[in-house]
């Protein structure tokens, strides 16, 4: 019985629900991490480089997630990988909490790292095999909202959890405890999800090696569209994770206490889920290529503004328009990636261009805290993520193809 319920078809919406939870949870570890580095700089006395290395740990092992675990879902299967995935990241999140030394922290943050970087491009891939042409992009965008969902989840536990004193422990301790709550859920995506049914279809897909399907990624069909997804997602995760790992403690570097820190980020947060909305409207409407590009230089614009904002006006607005650009730009590239490639190898082109976004990932955060530790000022550091940021549009624009309502390979 059991077999059947996980290679029957599902429906749209219910695909999109089991798997956007998922991803909801992956947000919720970030988005609470962002705000526990905060907390435990006023615990443990961190320094802004320590600040930046909890930050480049979790991208360290997100590059090492999306490439193993992208190859591996061309060979075991999208929904295996997923759940595996979820696991891996939510068990490792729960021990964290009860650290008492950073460099245990560390170790444990890249296993959750492996986890995350491995689930999004998989899961992604696993949606966009398992939607119709016409709506492929529009599903994958909504799949990427529940990011904001995660994210809000996250501003509202670190709100409320973190600063409050009547916890046994620390607040941060009890905020990533909630983080293991994934693990459950995998068990529930074991009954319930089907894996993708171009996999399913192609049996013989399985019997590639691991270096073909990694070669077959550069072959002369391919190598443009790896070159500009290997541009675009650097220079995307590389400004994403300097920026917004950074937000809460930007905030209380510019004279906000931490709790009105929370709150501002919050409200910044609420305009990711405009910024998806309109995102997955307009990629079946205008196309991936416009999204991208029209999205990012609003967020490279936003950006600029923000770092150099003196008012609480100005920093609101500029934040709310950077968090509504930059998280529609993400919905358009997760919709996009996949589709750049054929099923035998689809999940290795995803994995191997999100892995080497996540080395951008790496380097926005410390670079990040060695700025701020020799003295340069929010406005400079902004700047270098504005550039990197027109650099990603630019490789879309002069090296992408437009991908709307193609049927998949």
């Amino acid at each position: 019985m059991s077999k059947m319920t996980n290679t029957a078809p599902i429906s749209r919406n219910k695909l999109l629900r089991v798997a956007g939870i998922g991803w909801m949870f992956d947000a919720m570890d970030v988005g609470i991490l962002s705000f526990v580095i905060a907390a435990l700089a006023v615990d443990w006395n961190l320094s802004s480089s320590q600040m930046g290395w909890i930050g480049s740990i979790n991208s360290i092992g997100m590059a090492f997630g999306a490439l193993i675990f992208g190859v591996f879902a061309d060979k075991v299967g999208r929904k295996q990988i997923f759940m595996w995935t979820l696991i891996i990241f939510s068990v490792a999140s729960g021990l964290s909490a009860i650290t008492t030394t950073f460099a245990a922290f560390l170790v444990l943050r890249f296993f959750v790292g492996m986890g995350l970087g491995g689930e999004l491009p998989v899961a992604s891939t696993l949606v966009s095999e398992s939607v119709e042409a016409k709506e492929r992009g529009k599903v994958v965008v909504l799949l990427e909202s529940f990011w904001a969902g995660g994210w809000l989840i996250a501003a509202i536990i670190s709100y409320f959890v973190i600063p409050a004193e009547f916890w046994p422990v620390e607040g941060w301790r009890v905020a990533l405890l909630l983080t293991a709550i994934p693990a459950f859920y995998a068990v529930y995506i074991r009954i319930h999800l089907p894996d993708s049914p171009q996999f399913t279809a192609k049996p013989d897909a399985k019997n590639r090696t691991i270096m073909q399907n990694i070669a077959g990624v550069w072959e002369k069909k391919y190598s443009r569209s790896t070159l500009m997804l290997w541009i675009l997602w650097f220079t995307v995760v590389f400004s994403y994770y300097g920026m917004f790992l950074w937000l809460p403690s930007v905030m209380v570097g510019k004279g906000f206490d931490l709790i009105s820190s929370f709150k501002y980020v919050l409200i910044m947060t609420l305009a990711q889920l405009p910024g998806y909305f309109t995102a997955a409207w307009f990629i079946e409407k205008l196309g991936r290529k416009f999204v991208l590009i029209t999205y990012l230089v609003g967020t490279a614009a936003s950006a600029f503004v923000f770092g150099n904002a003196e008012s609480i006006a100005v920093l609101l607005a500029s934040g709310i328009l950077l968090s509504f650009f930059n998280l529609g730009a993400w919905g358009a590239l997760y919709a996009y990636t996949p589709e750049q490639y054929p099923m035998v190898i689809r999940g290795t082109g995803a994995g191997m261009a999100a892995a080497v976004g996540r080395i951008g990932g790496i380097f926005g955060p410390l670079l990040v805290g060695y700025l701020l530790s020799a003295k340069y000022q929010i406005g400079f550091i902004f700047a270098i993520f504005c550039v990197s940021i027109l650099i990603g549009a630019a490789a879309v624009l002069l090296l992408g193809k437009e991908t709307k309502q193609t049927e998949l390979e």
